[in-house]
């Protein structure tokens, strides 16, 4: 019997660090923070609820949802987890649910790692 090795996922995340800085300048720190805040948390509950839609078959409400995610993560620069968040959406207009399933738990990771990284660098801002 041959050995089943595991893949090892390490998702690149690509934050647009202009976008960031301008929506500070734009803003302030006071509010440019609030609103970084605002969107990790929307982009938060609706990873996880994409998750819920997707194990309830309900793929029109999950395409909103992340939708609304890509939208919300373009706003803060985090444009890795909206270009994954887009393929998604792909996957559920073509109705390949084995893709959707694959580019949803690509999505997950993606948005794991991009909230640490985007907390990390509103840290290093302030």
């Amino acid at each position: 019997m041959e050995q089943v090795k595991m893949l090892a996922y390490d998702e690149g995340v690509r934050l647009d660090q202009d976008r960031l800085t301008e929506l500070y300048r734009q803003l302030g720190d006071e509010g440019a923070e609030d609103v970084v805040c605002r969107a990790l948390e929307e982009i938060a509950v609706r990873l996880s609820y994409a998750s819920k839609l997707f194990g309830r078959g309900d793929l029109q409400e999950m395409r909103k949802c992340v939708r609304s995610l890509s939208a919300i993560s373009e706003q803060i620069g985090m444009v890795a987890l909206s270009r994954v968040a887009l393929d998604v959406c792909a996957c559920i207009d073509q109705g390949d649910e084995v893709a959707l399933s694959a580019t949803l738990a690509r999505l997950t990771r993606t948005g794991d790692t991009s909230l640490t990284a985007i907390w990390d660098l509103q840290e290093f801002m302030m």
